[in-house]
């Protein structure tokens, strides 16, 4: 009793004319003082450490509120202006902790905050056990990427079907989105047969190989109503000769670039893909389709470097060429890494080296006659 009395009395004289240096000692004995008593309390008594802690938040650095959030947002029943307030904190140190598990913010204080508040604190919020619908459309709506993954990989956020197409909207340009998306278990099955219609053969594999068995079927089912539905490493061999005259007719008309080939291998359209990355590099098809054939995927790393294409571009072509196989984000990494080592003479030396080597094994195959010729 004479311990409450004494930080009453505290308490007053901090409010009124304390140093910094109190306020903060008398914000820490109270949060004590909360936490130990949190269970005993009802919701009339927490009103009053509530009132409390606000006035003394609102002169504190935030490194002490910073402290303060990581102590008051696991407690289930913690004052709850305090808690908004700690929220709503433009310093992430000191909103994270309460938005990522706080369980006294309502879904309206999260798309208040989602709507008004920068991308780490969006971040935060994409950790939460449980994201209702309004919160996930808000986040959907001004989240970069990197929220909308993140969002999409935790299986406690539930969205509603304009979220999902949102989503759908935004995998059409990002093969790991769709593929993500495309996994989920509560994803409306109008709105997956819309992800698996617009996407490509690479990622339907990837989808086939990393689903459930149950999963597996229903995607099956769906890619068989599909025209052009089958994967490409599952079809007939496509038609090189046609493909070749419709990109050297974009090649002629100067719009064979990387934006070019891009367009092709999202869409997957494989024989494209390959006769435009030959002509980019000014090799053989023959040549670029045994390559794309090879199992080992590091083999690209020469053709791209060749052409001086990105290493997005060759990314995206690696994951057409896996396909059903697929790779690693290990495997990918390390072939980054070798593509910047890679020089371009050196890709240019080898891959006048491999076109000869394949004249020389096959002098019928047409291979001296370069495919930029």
């Amino acid at each position: 009793m004479y311990a409450q009395t004494s930080l009453m009395a505290e308490l007053e004289d901090a409010m009124r004319h304390g140093s910094s240096d109190k306020r903060i000692a008398t914000l820490r004995r109270v949060t004590n003082l909360f936490l130990m008593k949190s269970e005993r309390l009802n919701e009339d008594q927490i009103q009053v450490f509530d009132e409390v802690l606000c006035h003394l938040m609102a002169r504190v650095e935030a490194r002490v509120l910073a402290e303060l959030g990581e102590r008051l947002a696991p407690i289930h029943n913690a004052p709850v202006e305090a808690i908004r307030a700690l929220a709503r904190h433009d310093e992430i140190a000191v909103a994270g902790p309460v938005l990522a598990i706080s369980e006294r913010l309502a879904p309206q204080d999260l798309v208040d905050i989602a709507r008004t508040k920068g991308r780490q604190h969006l971040l935060a919020i994409c950790k939460r056990k449980m994201l209702s619908e309004p919160v996930t459309d808000a986040l959907i709506e001004r989240g970069d990427a990197e929220v909308v993954s993140r969002l999409v990989d935790n299986a406690g956020a539930a969205f509603s079907d304009s979220g999902y197409t949102r989503l759908v909207e935004k995998a059409r340009s990002d093969e790991a989105l769709c593929e993500g998306v495309g996994l989920r278990a509560d994803i409306p099955l109008h709105i997956f047969r819309d992800l698996l219609e617009h996407t490509t053969d690479s990622v339907r594999s990837r989808l086939l190989s990393l689903a459930s068995a149950e999963k597996r079927e229903e995607i099956r089912a769906i890619l068989r109503d599909i025209p052009n539905g089958v994967p490409a490493h599952d079809r007939a061999a496509p038609d090189f000769a046609e493909s070749e005259q419709h990109v050297r007719r974009l090649n002629e008309a100067g719009q064979l670039n990387q934006l070019a080939l891009l367009e092709f291998v999202h869409t997957g359209r494989y024989a494209e893909s390959v006769v435009a990355l030959a002509l980019m590099c000014g090799a053989p098809v023959e040549l670029i389709e045994r390559i794309f054939n090879d199992a080992r995927s590091e083999s690209l790393l020469i053709p791209c470097k060749a052409a001086g294409l990105s290493w997005m571009t060759l990314r995206a072509l690696i994951l057409l060429q896996s396909g059903k196989r697929g790779i690693n984000a290990q495997d990918l990494g390390k072939i980054k890494n070798d593509y910047a080592r890679l020089s371009q003479a050196t890709a240019q030396r080898v891959l006048r080296f491999w076109a000869t080597e394949q004249t020389l094994r096959d002098p019928d195959s047409g291979s001296g006659d370069k495919a930029s010729a």
